[in-house]
């Protein structure tokens, strides 16, 4: 609304942007009271967890699932979210997580389903853990998705009429809340313990126990599972020499980088390849790939979860995760033929 009386209109980019995100989430509140309603009265579903509205507003607690300030259902490491669900539903044998969104293609979800998937493995080992997708129709990409992954579709919506409504100031309908026995609070859920800065540091040195990495161990279902949740696993560094030499088209100005962090990735075709991120000073961390074309450079967030990664690993990563340059290609070359 704030962008209409700027004189901006539905032509203008950012409108556009604007108006997506917001009806975006106006769509995920819509199919979050259609499922609570339907969870309140279907035999199988045993509990829910409350959010939003429905929930009274309590802080987000560390190390553990709970609801944020804003209303949303996160788990947090430290004072780091790592992980937002939509919705949770539990089943006597089965955990599902909601993914409500209007996007046209899910292709791009896998990466963030498998991270959610598998961090929610860890919290609550004794069930069978799915995802339950509400999309529109027409979105492509459905027949891709995991086993584990069911697909419900929506008609065709639009948030227009919503718009018009508040921007016009008219009555609002009393909120109806939800009342059922099978209603849960995130944060009276007894989950399994996750240290995830103790979980990555155990990673690392598991991995360097072999040169280049131990393949054994990174191979196992544990270790994949913690791969997901951090959609990378760190082996350990180059020098900043070596990694010119990699990358001779990478900008150095003002860096004062003292090496650069090797980390291994999944894509999205089943395969993996490294990854490489370069801490030019205490709030600039550039994560970069390499390829063909040339280097790839991604500015992360200077308030993230990966520059609290950084921190630690300069705590536990010592010269003795240095890889040489002839061992940093050995490792491209086999983690180049690994796949997932």
């Amino acid at each position: 609304m704030s962008l209409e009386a700027k004189g901006l209109t539905m032509e203008d980019e950012g409108y556009i942007s604007a108006f997506r995100s917001f009806e975006g989430e106006v769509y995920e509140n819509y199919i979050y009271e259609k499922l609570l309603r339907y969870a309140a009265n279907e035999p199988k579903i045993k509990s829910f967890i409350i959010k939003g509205p429905h929930k009274h507003r309590t802080r987000a607690q560390s190390d553990a699932l709970s609801v944020s300030w804003k209303g949303q259902i996160i788990y947090r490491a430290r004072h780091k979210e790592i992980g937002e669900f939509d919705g949770l539903l539990f089943t006597d044998k089965e955990l599902y997580f909601v993914e409500m969104t209007l996007v046209k293609s899910v292709s791009n979800l896998k990466k963030r389903l498998r991270k959610k998937r598998a961090l929610l493995e860890v919290l609550f080992p004794r069930y069978n853990v799915k995802a339950l997708l509400v999309l529109n129709e027409g979105a492509t990409g459905t027949s891709d998705l995991p086993p584990y992954a069911s697909v419900w579709l929506t008609k065709p919506y639009s948030a227009r009429h919503i718009l018009e409504k508040l921007s016009s100031n008219s009555p609002r309908e009393p909120m109806i809340r939800i009342e059922s026995d099978k209603i849960a609070h995130a944060e009276e859920l007894k989950v399994a313990a996750f240290k995830y800065y103790a979980t990555l540091s155990w990673m690392l040195r598991s991995l360097r126990g072999k040169e280049p990495i131990d393949l054994d161990f990174f191979r196992r279902a544990a270790t994949q599972r913690y791969h997901d949740i951090y959609t990378k696993v760190y082996v350990g560094y180059l020098s900043v020499d070596d990694f010119k030499i990699l990358a001779p088209d990478l900008s150095w100005n003002g860096s004062n980088a003292s090496r650069v962090v090797v980390a291994i990735e999944k894509d999205h075709s089943g395969g993996y390849f490294l990854t490489y991120f370069i801490r030019h000073s205490s709030k600039k961390l550039d994560n970069v790939v390499l390829g063909s074309g040339g280097s790839k450079v991604a500015k992360k967030d200077p308030f993230g979860i990966t520059l609290t990664e950084m921190n630690h690993l300069d705590k536990v990563m010592d010269q003795s995760f240095a890889f040489t340059f002839e061992q940093h290609t050995e490792l491209d070359n086999i983690v180049s033929k690994l796949i997932h």
